[in-house]
Parts: structure tokens; C-alpha cells; sequence
């Protein structure tokens, strides 16, 4: 491993190089006029992949965006290591929130500012660099597969069809995943859960045009004024959900698993200025950490209509529309939580509007062991680089293919993430440490070493 530390260090330059060439691609999946953007980053990680020393690389076009497949097999004997990740980035609105141009990586005060930065090409990329220093040293341990897609954003709509057509190809041991973050650079962490997710978008409709204000306010109803007041009968003066039967199937965590979560360490004022906030808010007699990781939470992620230009002008829309996201905790289904939704919001629209619920994806929730022999090599690897052992804790954002992993393949997932929740992921000014690249090229070889020694 000190040859691994000795090349790392002599080629720092080269693999931050390499990172910026990816992160100037602009492949953001959810927005179709990327899509040549998304097939060529596809390219560069196959050609990386390969330059790595990867057999059988591949990029398998989908339905939507293509998945790139390479692997290394040294010994059909020995564990295989999958390797799952995402190329593909959240769009960079609002472009004029960010102090430096999304698709020009820059690096600030030690970290590197782009769209994808931590979420999730530098942390895919580590996973080959980390294998490119185990061929060079000729220290990898076992077999390892990569699978890196390019519509996690959009909910890996097409993933699904790609490992059910290809479970063969991607038999394995394990799934190792960054995509997560740490508590802090000092405070290294691995994820034991995620939530699940429902996204929808909802659309109310009033009268069959904008209106004049003036000659139909206060007789004709207000799309806008209606939704609103629909989103906000959402949660009670405590934060509660009221969709019925939303929280029927929410497993509660008990008070002795919540007395060890309790113990990671969390400055809430640190929390509120990092934010620029006064004041947290959320459910009532849940702490800011169980707000976010295991409870469930329903959350408004974008709202239009009417007039939004420049001055004035005094219309009655037509139409309001809005997305909502639900976060789900496990035994939360996330097709069953849509259809409630549906219901509800359907139910609730008064006479004078019609409303219409598209829903756009989701995905399951997961809790992952913390007494398998995955888990252990993961924590034993990040205690070897970080110098202390790692706290396990629950992340409140989604993968939605770590159930479905399981489902089709049998296989369980680690999700060693080297992130922090202040990279300002799917925001202006996402970044990620120089640190946490290093270290996590660093760390994932010994994740390799550990895992195959625990296997025999």
C-alpha cells in the first residue's frame, strides 16, 4: 500500500487534471438538449476506464441515457467487487447564484468548485484512479466491475432494464457506492441507510385563460392563491404530514437507536450560520439529525405560474404548477406513497379548479447491515486513512438502485462516501474538497485489501 501512497501523491496533479476535463462536460441529464453532453462524458469514462487497464469496457446505450460497463477479472475464485456510480449531474440553475461558471472548474481555499464535483464525478472518479494505482502497483486483491450510468438524476429510469438483462455480467459480492457524504473531515462516517423517494409535479387549472385581475378577481378562482393554500394544508402546526395513512407504514426507530444517533457529534449553531438561518424547522420532537435521515418529509422543489417577468402586469392565471418531493423511511413504499398523494390532492382541490398529479420517479428505501463483512472492510479502510474509526449514521438523501441492486442481484451495498453535506450539492458553488478526492483514491484500495481478506 506505501507503493499506492507514493504514486498518489507523485501523480496529484495529473488526476485533479483528468477530473477537470470531466467536469467540463456539461451532462446534465434531465435536460435534453445535454444529451450529446451526457454520450460524450459517457466516453471519457469509458476511455479512462480503459487507459485504467479495464477489460470488456463498454457503453450500452438505453432508452435513455447509456451505462458505461468495464471490469478487471483476475480470479473467478476470488470476490468481485462492483462498483456503481453516476457521470451524469443535476442542472446549474440558477446560473447566476454561482461565483464561478458551473462547467469551468475552478479550485477555491482547497476545494474544487463545479457542477459534479462531489455528485457525483469526483467521487466516481476516484473509483478509477484508486483501481488505476492497484494495476500499476499491481496490488489489485480481487475482481472488481464498474457500472456508471448517466441517469441517477432522473431517477436511473432505465438501469432497472440493464441489470435485469444483465445479472450474469454483473454477479458479484458486493456494491460499492460513493455518493454519500461524512460528517466532517476529521469526523469520518459511512452510511447505513437512505431514504426513499416520490417526485411529482401537480398542475392546477382555473379558467380556460389568463384573466384580467381587475374584472375577475374575487369571482374567478386563483390557481395560483388555490395552490398554495393546497401545498400548505399539507403539514399541521407541527410539521405533520396530513395525507392519511402517509405515516401508516413508517418504521420507528426505537429510543435506544436514537440515544446512539444522538452521540455523532452536530453543532446546531454551526448548522444555522453554515446556512445563513436564524432558525431551524421541522417535524415536532425530532431532532434536526432524525429530521433528516429517518423521518419522512414532503418538500416543495419548485412553483410557477401566472406573471414573472419584468414590472407589472395584473393577471389571473390560468394555471399553477409545482414539483414535490417525499422523502421516505423504510417500509415505505414509494408507488404507494405516490398514489396516496394522488388521492389526497385530488380529493382536496375545491369545485373551481381542476388539478392533474404526473409522477415522475421514485425509489425505495434502504438500511444496509453494519455486521457484514463489507461494512467492516469499509470501516477498517476509512479507520487505516483517517486515523479513527468510523461513525455509522443514516443519510437522508436517496440512491434510488441500492434496493433495486438487492432485489435483482442479491447483493448488498456499502456506501462509503467522502463528501460533506456543505458541498453544496445540486446547488450554485457545488464543490468538493481536494482532501476528500485524495483521501478517498487513498482509501478505497485498502477497502479492496480488507474485503478480500475478510472473505477467505
Amino acid at each position: 500500500m506505501e507503493a499506492i501512497k507514493e504514486l498518489l501523491d507523485a501523480s496529484k496533479q495529473q488526476f485533479l487534471d483528468e477530473l477537470f476535463e470531466l467536469l467540463r462536460i456539461p451532462s446534465v441529464s434531465a435536460d435534453p438538449k445535454y444529451k450529446g453532453d451526457v454520450a460524450r462524458a459517457a466516453e471519457y469514462v469509458k476511455k479512462k476506464l480503459k487507459d485504467a487497464g479495464a477489460d470488456n469496457v463498454e457503453v450500452f446505450p438505453t432508452a435513455g441515457h447509456p451505462i458505461v460497463y468495464g471490469e478487471k477479472i483476475i480470479d473467478e475464485k476470488l470476490p468481485t467487487i462492483v462498483v456503481y456510480g453516476h457521470y451524469d449531474v443535476q442542472p446549474a440553475d440558477p446560473i447566476n447564484l454561482w461565483t464561478s461558471p458551473p462547467f469551468e472548474p475552478v479550485i477555491k481555499d482547497g476545494k474544487i468548485y463545479a457542477r459534479g464535483s462531489c455528485d457525483d464525478k469526483g467521487q466516481v472518479y476516484m473509483h478509477i484512479k484508486a483501481f488505476d494505482l492497484m494495476m500499476k502497483t499491481n496490488t489489485l486483491p480481487c475482481n472488481v466491475k464498474f457500472m456508471i450510468e448517466g441517469e441517477e438524476e432522473v431517477g436511473s429510469a432505465h438501469l432497472g432494464d440493464f441489470v435485469k438483462a444483465n445479472k450474469e455480467k454483473l454477479k458479484g459480492s458486493v456494491i460499492l457506492i460513493s455518493d454519500t457524504s461524512m460528517i466532517a473531515n476529521d469526523i469520518p462516517s459511512i452510511d447505513v441507510g437512505l431514504r426513499g423517494l416520490s417526485y411529482v409535479e401537480v398542475e392546477v387549472t382555473g379558467p380556460n385563460k389568463d384573466l384580467h385581475s381587475g374584472v375577475y378577481g374575487g369571482a374567478v378562482a386563483n390557481p395560483i392563491n388555490i395552490l398554495c393554500k393546497m401545498i400548505a394544508d399539507m403539514k399541521d402546526e407541527n410539521n405533520h404530514i396530513t395525507i392519511p395513512g402517509f405515516y401508516d407504514d413508517v418504521l420507528t426507530v426505537s429510543d435506544a437507536d436514537r440515544a446512539e444517533m444522538a452521540k455523532a457529534p452536530f453543532s446546531l449553531d454551526a448548522y444555522k450560520k453554515d446556512l445563513a438561518i436564524n432558525d431551524v424547522i421541522g417535524e415536532t420532537g425530532y431532532s434536526t439529525q432524525e429530521r433528516t435521515s429517518i423521518r419522512p418529509t414532503l418538500d416543495v422543489n419548485g412553483i410557477w405560474g401566472g406573471y414573472i417577468g419584468e414590472g407589472s402586469k395584473t393577471v389571473l392565471p390560468s394555471k399553477a404548477s409545482a414539483k414535490i418531493s417525499m422523502r421516505l423511511v423504510p417500509n415505505q413504499s414509494s408507488e404507494k406513497t405516490t398514489a396516496m398523494f394522488k388521492k389526497y390532492f385530488e380529493s382536496v382541490a375545491p369545485a373551481c379548479v381542476t388539478v392533474k398529479v404526473m409522477a415522475h420517479h421514485g425509489g425505495e428505501p434502504v438500511l444496509t447491515p453494519t455486521d457484514s463483512i463489507a461494512f467492516k472492510a469499509s470501516s477498517m479502510a476509512m479507520e487505516k486513512t483517517f486515523g479513527k474509526k468510523p461513525i455509522p449514521t443514516r443519510g437522508g438523501g436517496s440512491i434510488p438502485i441500492v434496493a433495486l441492486f438487492e432485489k435483482e442481484l442479491g447483493l448488498k451495498s456499502v456506501l462509503m462516501g467522502f463528501g460533506l453535506d456543505s458541498d453544496s450539492i445540486h446547488s450554485p458553488d457545488e464543490h468538493y474538497g481536494i482532501f476528500n478526492y485524495m483521501k478517498g483514491i487513498e482509501t478505497i484500495p485498502y477497502f479492496f485489501k480488507y474485503f478480500t481478506e475478510l472473505s477467505k
